[in-house]
């Protein structure tokens, strides 16, 4: 019975992998406005209603790959050691999530990236994502700090970590050449909060 599970949820997160894939793929080819569900469910060779079964629309598929990121930086948050200074516990993590999400990035991810960026759909479901990952992180953060402000402070700890973490990856996006690991811990670095 747990290996008929496993199975399922394995073919399932395959199905997932395939939308947002072709959803990347032929918005980057064609733009994010001529892009359809149709395309996109012919593309990953599924129906209109599986595609629906997945997500709510073409917004949605294309931005599946950073929601999948921002999951595991929680995940990685949750991990670190509660008697860690937070700021020390949050840049472990980047680094952690460069290994985890960052290694193996096809260059032409990169591409699509920096052509899809600027559309308005995609950067309110990104905003969504990452306002999703604040209160999760901010939540998390709170258990960590001691004091009558310490909701406050995990608020703005989070915020200014997610902030720090978004500005350094779209920047390493526009300059590939450098190392995202470098261009994350400069970031994290000129951010620190002061003790």
């Amino acid at each position: 019975m747990t290996q008929a599970i496993g199975l399922r949820e394995r073919k399932k997160a395959a199905t997932r992998l395939a939308l947002h894939e072709a959803a990347l793929r032929l918005a980057a080819e064609h733009g994010f406005d001529q892009l359809t569900v149709e395309a996109i469910a012919d593309a990953a060779n599924v129906s209109r209603r599986t595609f629906f079964n997945y997500f709510s629309g073409k917004d949605e598929a294309i931005a599946y790959g950073d929601a999948v990121r921002v999951a595991c930086l929680v995940r990685l948050v949750r991990a670190q050691p509660a008697d860690e200074v937070p700021w020390v516990a949050l840049t472990k993590v980047a680094d952690q999530m460069v290994t985890e999400c960052y290694a193996d990035l096809d260059p032409a991810w990169l591409a699509q990236r920096r052509r899809l960026r600027a559309h308005p759909a995609l950067a309110a479901q990104q905003i969504a994502a990452y306002a999703t990952v604040e209160r999760e992180l901010a939540a998390e953060l709170a258990t960590r700090l001691i004091g009558p402000d310490a909701e406050l402070r995990s608020r703005v700890l989070a915020a200014t970590y997610l902030t720090t973490l978004r500005v350094a990856i779209q920047y390493w996006t526009d300059h590939p050449d450098s190392s995202i690991r470098d261009m994350l811990r400069t970031a994290l670095a000129a951010a620190a909060p002061a003790r």
